[in-house]
């Protein structure tokens, strides 16, 4: 782990944000794309490909891209895409009944949570004519990614606040196993969230039947979730066809820690965040340079134990590291404008940290508010913005899931006592047809 000082240096070096294009792709995926297009196509190309195949042939574009992409065998793509009622009982079968506990608890603590955010969230008004209607979506898809590594925690994060804000039919996309099958853990979880339907859709296919329909699957208004740059890039293209919650890069975790905090605990946090990706971001930012030096040590001795050790390693080397500047309040400055989606305060003073306004997807204050419980049962979507949105963007919450309508509703008096105003503007535009619908209401009806 690299230490640096000073936030001039920090800016140029370990907290300089590179713009979130297209990657390198890898040699195979390289291959599989020239096997199944006949060329070499970059990301951008191959994903138009697939978006347009699935809009003008529909559940046969996925079924082949299913089989193509995802490797699924031809047995498994002749499944329905609708998972069965069946598969989902079965599915409680094959996960430990201690893992299923621990599903309901976190979805339990998950609606807690965004059930007081609702309370909080936009409501419906009317005051003198004008107000406001708050509404759930009527349809919302949600995309989970993975097959061999699975999140039945993200599935909760996303589905959960999309129940308790209303959406009558949340459904998900997919990837599958060779044989055609979704992991149990994805349909516990989705079962135990409220979701009511679950298709057999991976990668853009998915996020594209999710857009357009595609046979049993139904066209939505919104679409939810992380994935691949195939994913992402998706996603970016279908933003204003439909709705969608972000486009999210790499995980970040970033530490402030002051000379008290404990180099064990910071330690972990990073590995934490680093053990996600190897793209992943992990940074501590403190006024000690002692804590620095044994946030260090603990890293080294700490990173080879873990399961993913390897990932781990390689976000902290390219992309991990320390900043030591003079002040605590600095490094919330720091922080502040690197904007993270996970910001951990391990200082003494948190209270006055967190008055500070700083930009994060998440602020967890004090070294007991852990991010990894954040990560599963302490209530609040882990789905949050990446790359720096925080500055802008907010997690993922009911708020996602509601839209609001204005209202208007006049009297003559109120058209009489603010319609000439309206008219005089409309016809400074040239807008005469608007002036005229004015006028033809209020008093003397002028032309």
């Amino acid at each position: 782990m690299r230490i640096v000082a000073g936030a001039a240096e920090a800016r140029r070096t370990l907290l300089r944000r590179a713009p979130l294009d297209e990657p390198d792709l890898p040699a195979a995926v390289r291959e599989t794309i020239r096997r199944v297009f006949g060329a070499d196509l970059d990301a951008g190309a191959v994903v138009e490909r697939i978006l347009w195949d699935v809009r003008r042939e529909g559940e046969a574009a996925v079924r082949r891209y299913n089989e193509q992409l995802d490797g699924v065998s031809p047995a498994g793509s002749e499944l329905p895409l609708l998972v069965s009622p069946a598969e989902i009982r079965t599915a409680y079968s094959q996960v430990e009944p201690s893992l299923v506990g621990a599903l309901r608890t976190a979805a339990s603590r998950i609606r807690d949570y965004h059930e007081r955010q609702l309370a909080h969230s936009a409501r419906s008004f009317e005051e003198d004519g004008l107000g406001q209607i708050v509404t759930p979506l009527r349809r919302v898809g949600l995309y989970i990614p993975g097959n061999t590594v699975v999140y039945p925690s993200t599935l909760l994060m996303m589905a959960v606040p999309a129940r308790v804000a209303g959406v009558k039919e949340v459904v998900v996309a997919t990837p599958v196993a060779p044989d055609g099958s979704v992991s149990p853990l994805k349909l516990v979880a989705a079962d135990i969230a409220g979701v009511g339907r679950v298709f057999r859709a991976g990668g853009v296919q998915g996020i594209a039947a999710l857009a357009y329909g595609a046979g049993p699957v139904p066209k939505v208004d919104k679409i939810c979730g992380p994935g691949n740059i195939f994913v992402t890039l998706a996603k970016k293209r279908l933003y204003g066809e439909v709705g969608i919650d972000g486009i999210f890069g790499p995980s970040e975790t970033v530490v402030v820690a002051d000379a008290a905090a404990d180099p064990e605990l910071v330690a972990a946090d990073l590995l934490a965040g680093a053990e996600h990706d190897e793209l992943a971001t992990a940074i501590l930012i403190t006024d000690s340079p002692e804590l620095a030096q044994a946030v260090q040590a603990a890293l080294e001795r700490d990173v080879d134990s873990l399961a993913r050790a390897g990932v781990a390693r390689a976000s902290l080397d390219a992309r991990g590291g320390a900043v030591v500047v003079e002040s605590i309040a600095e490094a919330a400055e720091l922080a502040g404008e690197f904007a993270p989606e996970h910001l951990c305060l391990h200082v003494q003073d948190v209270d006055r940290l967190l008055e500070e306004g700083l930009s994060a997807g998440c602020l967890f204050a004090g070294a007991y508010s852990v991010e990894s419980i954040g990560d599963y049962t302490a209530g609040p979507s882990h789905v949050m913005p990446t790359g720096g949105s925080a500055a802008y963007a907010s997690p993922l919450g009911v708020q996602d899931f509601l839209k609001v309508t204005s209202l208007v509703r006049l009297d003559r008096r109120m058209a009489e006592e603010i319609g000439p105003a309206a008219a005089a503007i409309a016809r400074a535009e040239g807008f005469t047809g608007h002036a005229r619908a004015i006028e033809s209401r209020i008093k003397g009806r002028a032309r």
